[in-house]
């Protein structure tokens, strides 16, 4: 794409991770949301520390920007021991792993990013790591090789993934634990805004909150990149104090408008309702009409308006819903969609 997109859940740069980094909790009682969740987490690190073990292998799943990064950092902090980040698609080859497993000590972290994007050969190079806590090295090639058997220390592998479904059965089957992150209510995300607005030294009052958690697609990475923008916009345009009425004019003057949508999204609102009917129509004549990745409207689009129910899916397509086409301001009606006979 030729603009990036404020409104992804994707980090768009690693000067943002830098100033997320600033904006993480660092345990599980500062952590806001997916209570479920950290309700569950605080049972197993609390049995595990009252064991003296490590806590089980952990999988964590869903959407980007919605706390995966951050779960992993309070989970090593909370077991009082060092966390190793890495991502699935840096390990190229079985060395690479070697070096960090015989690194870790007892109960120490090691995070995998994108941990479905292991290449095979990682990937069971992994599971006697996971299950027996010792890797089988091998060394030199042909008649002089040898296999050592290396034993390491008993560490937590937590995982995450936005593709759970792309995991393959062996390496999902050895984790103990599985998580599933969702979007954020705007009550939750009110609050996310509020606490970043406080670490950052902006003053907020909660109308303004409230405006940029109705816009950042119920998750915190985009509240934050929204709330970054909102008190720079207010620095130059106002007195420095984000009121409602300038977040609504800072997220205007960005393309978002009232319910998180940009421009690739209504574009591709107008295109179902003007071009198609509202359809059914294929996710290919849609990237190829818009002149977009098809990857790009499955994973970057699709999601939260699927969740919002401006889009269904059908065997035969993608459909549009009347909800969709009112919030756009065109006409239609369902009886112009093509029958699903």
């Amino acid at each position: 794409m030729s603009k990036e997109r404020i409104i992804t859940g994707d980090q768009i740069n690693p000067e943002e991770d830098k100033i997320q980094l600033t904006l993480r909790p660092k345990f599980l009682k500062d952590y806001i949301g997916q209570k479920e969740l950290r309700d569950k987490i605080k049972v197993t690190l609390d049995a595990a520390k009252n064991r003296k073990e490590s806590a089980e292998h952990i999988l964590l799943y869903g959407p980007p920007g919605l706390g995966k990064t951050t779960l992993a950092h309070i989970i090593a902090n909370e077991m009082g021991t060092k966390l190793y980040a890495t991502a699935g698609p840096a390990l190229h080859r079985s060395g690479d792993l070697m070096g960090i497993l015989t690194n870790l000590e007892d109960g120490d972290i090691l995070f995998i990013d994108e941990i479905h994007r292991l290449s095979p050969t990682i990937e069971e190079f992994m599971y006697p790591a996971m299950e027996d806590y010792k890797v089988d090295f091998v060394v030199d090639k042909g008649a002089f090789a040898k296999v050592i058997n290396v034993p390491l220390k008993r560490f937590t592998l937590v995982g995450a993934t936005t593709r759970a479904g792309l995991l393959s059965a062996p390496l999902r089957d050895r984790f103990g634990l599985y998580y599933h992150l969702d979007f954020y209510p705007e009550n939750e995300l009110k609050d996310i805004v509020i606490r970043s607005a406080n670490l950052l030294e902006c003053q907020i009052d909660e109308d303004a909150a409230e405006v940029i958690s109705f816009r950042c697609r119920g998750t915190p990475r985009i509240a934050n990149r929204l709330l970054r923008r909102v008190r720079d916009y207010t620095e130059v345009k106002s007195d420095g104090k984000i009121t409602a009425e300038i977040a609504i004019k800072a997220l205007d003057a960005e393309g978002i408008d009232s319910l998180g949508l940009d421009n690739l999204d209504r574009k591709m609102l107008q295109v179902m309702i003007e071009f198609y009917k509202g359809g059914p129509v294929g996710i290919e004549a849609l990237a190829a009409t818009l002149n977009e990745e098809t990857d790009t409207l499955v994973d970057m689009v699709e999601p939260y308006m699927l969740k919002i129910g401006f889009i269904q899916r059908t065997k035969r397509g993608r459909m549009v819903s009347q909800s969709a086409a009112d919030h756009m301001g065109i006409s239609f009606s369902d009886d112009n969609q093509t029958k699903l006979f």
